[in-house]
């Protein structure tokens, strides 16, 4: 199958799954639900500083200890600079963890990383060019129009909404995987070729300190809200990484682009096996083996 098809199917895939998942979400949800665990303003500090203080500096320390290229380490401090991804959601079901507060969560790191990365990621990336609107942009009609939308519906019509959200969550999960699959396909040369950049040890770093920040955070929550301030951190907001990566050379984005397949894959991996330990196959796990 010639690349540009499956870079085609990459794309679709990915936007179907945000897309769909955000319209899903909000079908399923309401505003005050959404709203109410970031009432906590303790929890809502701790959230900001682990994933705008802590994943960051760390990481900027990790690609200075470790022997890292010129095109690996900005590419791991753009992720670690981008919070709020829309996967968040995803995870939470997959781990059996409150999606109201994992929708909550990720609006707030999303509008929080359009003011933050403007003004850090230049002091920290030689070279890189952030633009608020290109980031705000994409997030807005991507992922907080079609959860306003959904939301709306949810609150007019119940009924229809609820016969709604299965099918397009379905939509959602086929997405997420025709666009993983055909990622890795057409990125296949590339992920070779970065075997020995040191981006797929430096990610998992990133993956484990994220987690264990946002677990950090969540102390005193329940299992299943610190589960979700746990993946709040880990998962990254890769779209935004992208969009300031493109104002670097090639091998940036391609190494960003890597950090973009292996962190999905793991945290599916971890959010699934959380979820059957807090109680047998969830709601996602079941969606993804159907489709």
């Amino acid at each position: 199958m010639p690349d540009d098809v499956l870079l085609g199917i990459t794309k679709v895939g990915m936007l179907a799954f945000v897309v769909a998942g955000m319209f899903a979400m909000g079908l399923k949800l309401t505003v005050a639900s959404i709203v109410e665990p970031l009432k906590n303003a303790r929890l809502v500090i701790l959230l900001l500083i682990a994933n705008f203080v802590v994943v960051p500096g760390i990481m900027v320390l990790v690609t200075k200890a470790l022997p890292m290229d010129d095109s690996t380490a900005p590419a791991l401090i753009l992720v670690a600079c981008c919070a709020g991804a829309p996967f968040l959601p995803t995870l939470a079901k997959l781990s059996k963890s409150d999606p109201a507060f994992a929708v909550g969560g990720m609006v707030l790191l999303m509008v929080v990383t359009v003011v933050y990365a403007p003004i850090v990621v230049p002091l920290l990336v030689s070279g890189a060019e952030v633009s608020a609107g290109d980031i705000a942009s994409s997030l807005v009609v991507l992922m907080l129009i079609p959860l306003a939308v959904g939301l709306f519906i949810r609150a007019r019509y119940a009924g229809s909404a609820a016969n709604m959200a299965k099918p397009v969550n379905q939509i959602s999960t086929v997405g997420l995987a025709l666009g993983i699959v055909a990622g890795i396909i057409v990125n296949w040369s590339e992920i070779i070729s970065s075997a020995g950049s040191w981006i797929f040890i430096g990610t998992l770093v990133l993956l484990a300190v994220g987690y264990g920040a946002g677990y950090l955070a969540g102390f005193g929550m329940s299992a299943s809200d610190r589960r979700v301030t746990s993946f709040a951190t880990a998962q990254r907001n890769i779209s935004a990484a992208l969009v300031i990566a493109v104002s670097l050379d090639s091998e940036v984005i391609v190494r960003t682009l890597v950090a973009a397949l292996v962190i999905p894959i793991v945290l599916i991996w971890l959010a699934a096996e959380l979820g059957k330990r807090a109680g047998g196959k969830s709601e996602a796990t079941t969606e993804a083996v159907e489709a």
